[in-house]
């Protein structure tokens, strides 16, 4: 799974979220690192529909513009903790090899 993926899921764990609102927490869960574009969010959201992995929640008029809101389904929610899980036993594994590597020497 890529990583603005992962974002996108991960944003929508907790609650469903609208696009602006998706955008907001991805930046915040990754320290500002990943910015969304608004068309790549919509985009994948688009994906992440015909997955199955998400899909909307509910409309609402704001200002004279639609807000959907997006929430993950069950398929969704199944696919962020495996990938979850994966990321951590990566993790686990590279933290291992790094308690084996040789210190570099100090000058």
């Amino acid at each position: 799974m890529r990583e603005p993926t992962f974002l996108i899921l991960t944003a929508l764990a907790d609650s469903p979220r609208h696009g602006y609102g998706i955008l907001h927490e991805v930046a915040e869960l990754s320290g500002g690192r990943v910015r969304l574009l608004t068309g790549t969010l919509y985009t994948a959201l688009d994906r992440l529909t015909a997955e199955f992995l998400v899909e909307p929640d509910r409309e609402e008029v704001v200002d004279g513009r639609v807000r959907r809101y997006y929430r993950l389904t069950s398929s969704g929610l199944e696919a962020l903790t495996a990938e979850t899980a994966r990321l951590r036993e990566l993790a686990a594994a590279a933290e291992r090899r790094l308690g084996l590597a040789p210190r570099p020497r100090t000058a």
